[in-house]
């Protein structure tokens, strides 16, 4: 794990002193609070009270943005969580791990408690409740506590928070070790007395995530609640049947996605799926290619040809930018729509097909049919399930998801090796508005890709289109002055982080003196103390080295 931090619990030599004030936040007041637990523990009839007040000294007095009480399940070797905060039902589901399984179920394996100074950058954060796709806090610390009774673990206690001060963190660590050992015989009491409940809602919450992800469509990615409401639980209903779909959305959002996605999870999965593109076929040869024609028929048709309908025959035809067929083509594909007959050109006779039929446009129907321009009484035979995929610039941190996954695309296509995007590109693609959708984003990360020359995405690598403050809201243009100003900010803050906030370190990558660097800083309105991590110690002499005060060891 990287700079990840693995310690046994030996209360007999505590870490440090939490009755300590010199932090900024004084942890004196946690001893009232150790009196009320341990009889609420002594008292209470379940876990819940004694849960509910280490969750909210954990939210309101030690200032943690999220938390999580995890239970482990010896029958069935899974750790799930029992109660949290900073985390929503449908997160708190997700969360389900196996012994040795992320960080947590490493915790569980081993029995100790385990750091991570910088959750984001751990090769064993897997976000499995994916409460983290926001990147709302990139530099957070979270630290896992086992809830041992003798040598057996019941649980763990996690928590997360952004910490400026190392002795701070240590404190909270070991408060929250303590308060494991005093809850741990009532889990077990818990876990013994709830053994055949427990197990059940285990079961349960796997069940659930195991139906969520049958119907959440593989080549599809995104978790925002427009995809999941608006998205998923429509193909998850639709695939079953054989009702025609009308895919609607704007010009790159992925509707050819969301057709395999109704396919493929539907009966007919083994069946053909046959794609026409209506706009990209000329008028004159839509109906031929749509419908066949027999040998002869006209100039040209010197063999006899089977329509895209009879080639879908048994699976599925999707009709890609329908609203551009001409009226003409348009009453023969009304027929098959209410028939399932087709009629080759040049024949009379008609031919049984059985398929689904999914359509897709960006245009507006409703619009059309007013106009003339496209049949009513087709437009409601389309439009029997419509799916609306929403635009990109309405899914959130869903930019984030499927730029990670567009730089591993391009990076195996190009031979290339990027790692990670940086914040200031993270922030950039968050602000723009995607006029070109998924399609335009894709493009975008493949350029940046190609441009990279030190495997970061920088800001730099975007187009220009991203860096202006009316597109992407940065503040910085594409004059020449802003430009300069919008590369060295980003290179001191990346030097910043990859030194830990060391002045000292972060000049001598950039080539600077000290006293230059600071100058820059000032100019920015940069704080070095920003970019240190929980478990970092000045070195003597450095800025942002305290001196501790002296006090007795021991708990006061």
């Amino acid at each position: 794990m990287d700079d990840t931090l693995v310690l046994d619990l030996d209360m007999g030599s505590p870490v440090d002193d939490f009755t300590h004030c010199f932090t900024g936040e004084c942890r004196a007041n946690v001893l009232p609070i150790l009196y009320r637990l341990n009889r609420a523990i002594s008292s209470a009839q379940d876990l819940s009270e004694p849960l509910r007040i280490i969750l909210d000294v954990m939210r309101e007095t030690l200032r943690m943005h999220r938390g999580a009480i995890t239970l482990y399940d010896r029958q069935s070797e899974t750790i799930f969580i029992h109660d949290s905060f900073g985390l929503t039902d449908e997160q708190k589901q997700r969360g389900i791990y196996s012994l040795g399984e992320g960080i947590t179920g490493k915790v569980v394996e081993s029995g100790k408690l385990i750091v991570v100074p910088r959750l984001h950058e751990s090769t064993d954060f897997l976000d499995r409740t994916k409460a983290h796709q926001d990147r709302k806090h990139p530099k957070a610390t979270f630290f896992c506590v086992p809830i041992l009774l003798g040598q057996r673990v019941l649980g763990t206690i996690g928590a997360e928070r952004v910490y400026l001060n190392p002795h701070l963190f240590k404190q909270d660590a070991e408060f929250l070790a303590a308060i494991a050992l005093m809850i741990a015989p009532a889990v077990e009491l818990y876990l013994i007395a709830n053994n055949e409940k427990v197990r059940l809602e285990n079961e349960n919450r796997r069940l659930k995530n195991a139906l969520k992800e049958r119907y959440k469509p593989k080549n599809i990615i995104g978790n925002s609640k427009p995809m999941v409401d608006e998205v998923y639980n429509l193909i998850g209903k639709v695939a079953s049947t054989r009702a025609t779909v009308l895919i609607l959305g704007e010009s790159g959002v992925g509707k050819e996605l969301v057709a395999n996605a109704i396919h493929y999870n539907s009966a007919s999965a083994d069946g053909p799926f046959v794609k026409f593109n209506c706009a990209a076929i000329p008028e004159a040869l839509a109906e031929s290619e749509l419908f066949g024609h027999e040998k002869g028929s006209f100039t040209g048709a010197l063999q006899t040809h089977k329509g895209s309908f009879e080639q879908a025959d048994g699976g599925t035809i999707f009709l890609d930018e329908v609203g551009e067929l001409s009226l003409t083509v348009q009453a023969k594909l009304l027929r098959v729509l209410q028939d399932r007959t087709v009629e080759r050109v040049g024949s009379g006779k008609s031919i049984k097909v059985d398929l689904r039929i999914i359509a897709a446009t960006n245009r507006n129907l409703p619009e059309m049919v007013e106009n003339g321009l496209f049949r009513e009484d087709l437009f409601y035979r389309l439009n029997v399930v419509p799916i609306t995929v929403p635009p990109l610039r309405e899914r959130g941190s869903d930019v984030i998801l499927l730029a990670d996954y567009f730089v591993a695309k391009s990076c195996e296509a190009n031979g290339r090796s990027v790692k990670r995007i940086s914040t200031p590109a993270l922030n950039m693609l968050m602000a723009y508005h995607w006029p070109g959708n998924v399609r335009e984003l894709e493009n975008v990360i493949e350029r940046a890709v190609i441009l990279s020359d030190d495997e970061v995405i920088h800001a730099y690598n975007l187009p220009p289109s991203l860096q202006t403050p009316k597109e992407s809201g940065t503040g910085f243009g594409v004059g020449l002055e802003e430009k300069v100003r919008a590369v060295e900010y980003e290179m001191i803050v990346e030097a910043l982080k990859n030194s830990n906030g060391n002045i000292g370190t972060a000049a001598q990558e950039l080539g600077l003196t000290r006293r230059m660097l600071g100058v820059r800083m000032e100019k920015y309105g940069i704080n070095y103390k920003n970019f240190r991590s929980a478990g970092y110690k000045p070195k003597d002499g450095e800025p942002g080295r305290r001196q501790p005060e002296k006090v007795s060891a021991g708990y006061r």
